[in-house]
């Protein structure tokens, strides 16, 4: 049996272009904000994840889209 490491990620988008991105791998979904040093944290799912990113977006921002990649 092979050792399988399985890493996704995902890009969101606001109206100005990309926001942030999550990182899933076998620590969690990892957010990074765009331009950011640092991660804002690691969340135990996707939607999570999602919402912690939103949570950093300037006040009144509409909710981003995500693509995976």
């Amino acid at each position: 049996m092979s050792d399988t490491d399985t890493r996704r990620l995902w890009i969101a988008y606001g109206q100005a272009g990309a926001v942030g991105s999550i990182r899933h791998d076998a620590d969690g979904y990892t957010v990074v904000m765009a331009g950011a040093d640092e991660a804002v944290g690691t969340y135990e799912s996707l939607d999570v994840a999602k919402g912690a990113l939103s949570s950093h977006l300037k006040p009144g921002s509409a909710r981003p889209e995500y693509r995976e990649h």
